[in-house]
């Protein structure tokens, strides 16, 4: 979380830093319709900075995953930058719309106009053109884009209509991008604001098109097809076991993959549940039902069908050098230690002179299935861990000071916490006031890509 802020904030003081150097005169404006000037300009090169990198992001590129801590925080940046373009740019069109409301109210005048000074460059000329069209157009896709990232942003709206509204929001920005080269001020364009800005709307506009062509991930999708399906009726979860063709590079274990079953509704991220075996080449699903499309999958899914496997992602790969750890999974939460735990008994099979680390792993749910326990457990043992379930009804809430009566040396152990986010801050602010180092020993999967 921690480079998530600085990027998000160093961002937006880069920005601010280098338009104060195009425009310095903002301290000591003539008048307030020349404040109005410059501040349509500043929110417009804040809201449009924030919409580019969140469309960059949105192609899930791999070379920043590293230092953002997996494609899981990249989202949350995503998030927080699409927020960020909607405030700003609200206050952008205000700054717009509000002093001509003013002057039609009779609260303040409207500045006598001098005559323009000749344009003499073509290119100044040429967008001088074109102010009115990008000025209508630009307004249009405003509204479409307000209302687009207003939906993304509530949680009870269908992902299958989120799916296929939010890729509208890349022909939005396009539209937007047309607006902002004709009316940004031209001189910006000759300084270091322009520069960035100039690089932001290219990748941008790329990646927008990208989106548009539904070309995100192409290059890391494989065919795989369902090899079997057991369902877990205590837990209501799917276990889908899939046959992954060539080029597949493997996996981690911890880490995630977007699989798609049906076009229509689109890829969905599903964590992966099993180690990489590169002559079994299969690839395990733990899937259980919380929305439409979860709850649908056991009667849609069958053994055969084919299968668009994209990844892998994410960092929450158990490897941090801490030869202690302690594993939290909550409700489905379980998953990615499910594939940590298959590794591990992988990895002491073919390793037997090798010391795995010391791993205590703690499943609290509320629901309850004997079958899917027993395997639980035989994967515990076959690993070489302890775990602790603790039924939620039967055991009551696990809380930190329970893990560390349960852990006496968890002073020196890594936290890997995979659940519900509030359950999951809530442990991470225990631990902090005990004294761990949370920054460098808590890791928290931030499974929410909406």
């Amino acid at each position: 979380m921690q480079n998530i802020k600085l990027t998000f904030w160093a961002l937006l003081a880069l920005l601010t830093a280098l338009w104060l150097l195009a425009e310095p005169t903002v301290f000591q404006p003539a008048n307030f319709f020349a404040l109005r000037g410059t501040m349509v300009q500043y929110t417009g090169i804040i809201a449009m900075a924030a919409m580019s990198v969140a469309m960059i992001l949105a192609l899930r590129p791999r070379w920043p995953e590293r230092w953002f801590g997996g494609l899981d925080k990249m989202y949350r940046l995503h998030k927080w930058l699409g927020i960020a373009a909607l405030v700003v740019s609200v206050v952008h069109w205000l700054w717009g719309q509000g002093p001509k409301w003013a002057v039609g109210w009779g609260l303040i005048e409207r500045p006598v106009r001098g005559e323009r000074p000749p344009l003499e460059n073509p290119i100044e000329q040429l967008l001088m053109s074109q102010r009115g069209t990008a000025e209508g157009l630009g307004e249009w896709a405003f509204y479409a884009a307000v209302l687009l990232i207003v939906l993304a942003l509530l949680k009870y709206f269908p992902y299958q209509l989120f799916y296929k509204t939010h890729r509208l929001l890349a022909a939005a920005y396009l539209v937007l991008v047309f607006h902002a080269v004709v009316l940004t001020t031209f001189s910006y364009w000759m300084s270091p604001i322009g520069t960035v800005m100039a690089l932001l709307l290219a990748a941008g506009t790329y990646s927008a098109v990208i989106v548009l062509l539904r070309r995100v991930g192409a290059g890391r999708q494989v065919r795989g097809r369902i090899a079997s399906l057991q369902y877990y009726p205590g837990v209501k979860a799917l276990e889908t076991e899939i046959e992954v063709s060539q080029g597949w590079p493997g996996h981690k274990p911890g880490q995630f993959a977007f699989a798609m079953s049906d076009r229509t509704e689109g890829a969905h991220p599903y964590t992966i549940a099993s180690a990489w075996n590169e002559k079994d080449r299969r690839i395990t699903f733990v899937t259980k039902e919380l929305g439409d499309h979860t709850s649908r999958l056991r009667e849609k899914l069958k053994v055969g069908d084919e299968v668009s496997i994209e990844g892998p992602y994410g960092c929450f790969d158990f490897d941090n050098g801490q030869p202690r750890q302690i594993w939290i999974g909550g409700g489905i939460g379980i998953t990615p230690f499910i594939a940590g735990m298959k590794h591990l008994a992988q990895e002491r099979r073919m390793h037997p002179d090798q010391r795995p680390p010391m791993v205590d792993l703690f499943h609290t749910t509320a629901d309850y299935d004997e079958k899917a326990i027993v395997k639980l457990t035989e994967d515990a043992v076959a690993a070489g861990i302890r775990l602790h379930v603790l039924v939620d009804a039967r055991d009551g809430l696990l809380t930190g000071e329970r893990i560390r009566v349960a852990v006496p040396d968890w002073r020196d152990a890594s936290i890997w916490f995979c659940g519900p986010t509030g359950f999951g801050e809530a442990l991470r602010r225990d631990f902090s006031a005990q004294g761990l180092p949370v920054a460098k020993r808590f890791h928290h999967e931030l499974f929410a890509m909406r």
